[in-house]
C-alpha cells in the first residue's frame, strides 16, 4: 500500500513543519527510530483552545487529536522523507486539558490513534499509547501528541 495513494483517499494533505515555539526541535532521528516533539491541536491555522470537562466536548477533542496526528505526519514526512518508509507507529502519547472531574482523555487520543491506523493500516499503525489529563497545556491548547515511529 502506497501511504501518498491513502492519504490522497483520505484528501489529507501534509502541512509543512511547524516552526518550534520554544527550545527544541521538531524531530529527532537516532538509529531507526525518529522522536517527534509534541504538535499542539489547531483550527483554522490557529491554537485550538479549550478545556475538557469545561469548554469543549469529547467529540470535538476526537477532531482535534485527529488535525494532531496528520500534523505529526507532516513533520513525520520531512524527518524521513518518504512515510513508505515508515516500518511502524511506536508509540503515541497525548496530553489532554481536562478539569479534574473529565475522565475521557482514550476517546480524544482514538482521533489520532484512528487516523494513524487508517493511514499505514494495522500491522504498522497500530501502537503503544498513553492518555493524560493535564491541568493545562502550552497557549491553552486542548490536546497535544508526541509520537515515536521506526523506519526501515
Amino acid at each position: 500500500m502506497d501511504i501518498y495513494a491513502k492519504l490522497k483517499e483520505l484528501n489529507i494533505n501534509l502541512p509543512p513543519v511547524a516552526v518550534p515555539a520554544a527550545a527544541y526541535v521538531p524531530f529527532v532521528r537516532t538509529g531507526n527510530l525518529v522522536f517527534l516533539s509534541g504538535h499542539l491541536a489547531k483550527q483554522d491555522g490557529k491554537v485550538w483552545v479549550g478545556q475538557f470537562g469545561k469548554n469543549i466536548s469529547t467529540a470535538d477533542g476526537k477532531a482535534a487529536a485527529h488535525a494532531v496526528a496528520v500534523d505529526l505526519l507532516g513533520t513525520l514526512h520531512a524527518a524521513v522523507g518518504d512515510l513508505n518508509k515508515i516500518t511502524r507507529i511506536v508509540k503515541v502519547m497525548s496530553l489532554v486539558n481536562s478539569t479534574p472531574d473529565f475522565t475521557e482523555q482514550h476517546l480524544v487520543t482514538n482521533g489520532a490513534s484512528e487516523l494513524l491506523a487508517a493511514v499505514f493500516g494495522p500491522a504498522v499503525g497500530a501502537h503503544a499509547r498513553s492518555a493524560f489529563g493535564v491541568a493545562q497545556i502550552p497557549m491553552g491548547a486542548c490536546v497535544e501528541i508526541e509520537l515515536i515511529a521506526e523506519v526501515g
